[in-house]
């Protein structure tokens, strides 16, 4: 698991995404709102799939990580195990979880599990 969660907020602009997912070379970014609760989750295949209609959005630079991120967002507790991470990623056929804890009326990102932690625990099994 990855400690320690790139976020962003609904207001970022994706001009910003792009760039802190390419400084940081991370595939996506976890969407928090002002208390740092989860709402959302951008990805690299996010950003190109907008891209491919940006002929078609009259506003283009004002779009925000808001207007792109998937807010069906799938999560584990940290509790939770590899197999079960392993599971909702194979299930969901999507390459990262969330890593959550309860926080009041929300959950807190705290890390991310992706397939190439899943490779890596797979490895390191004595």
């Amino acid at each position: 698991m990855h400690r320690g969660v790139l976020t962003c907020l609904r207001e970022t602009p994706i001009q910003d995404v792009a760039r802190q997912m390419s400084e940081q070379d991370v595939s996506a970014l976890v969407v928090v709102n002002d208390e740092g609760h989860l709402i959302g989750l951008i990805s690299r295949t996010d950003l190109v799939n907008a891209r491919l209609y940006e002929q078609y959005w009259k506003h283009w630079r004002g779009l925000t990580a808001g207007h792109i991120m998937v807010t069906d967002v799938v999560s584990v507790h940290i509790g939770d195990s590899m197999q079960e991470a392993s599971r909702l990623m194979m299930e969901r056929r999507i390459h990262r979880v969330v890593v959550v804890e309860a926080d009041g009326e929300g959950v807190r990102p705290i890390g991310v599990v992706s397939v190439t932690d899943v490779v890596r625990d797979i490895a390191d099994e004595d």
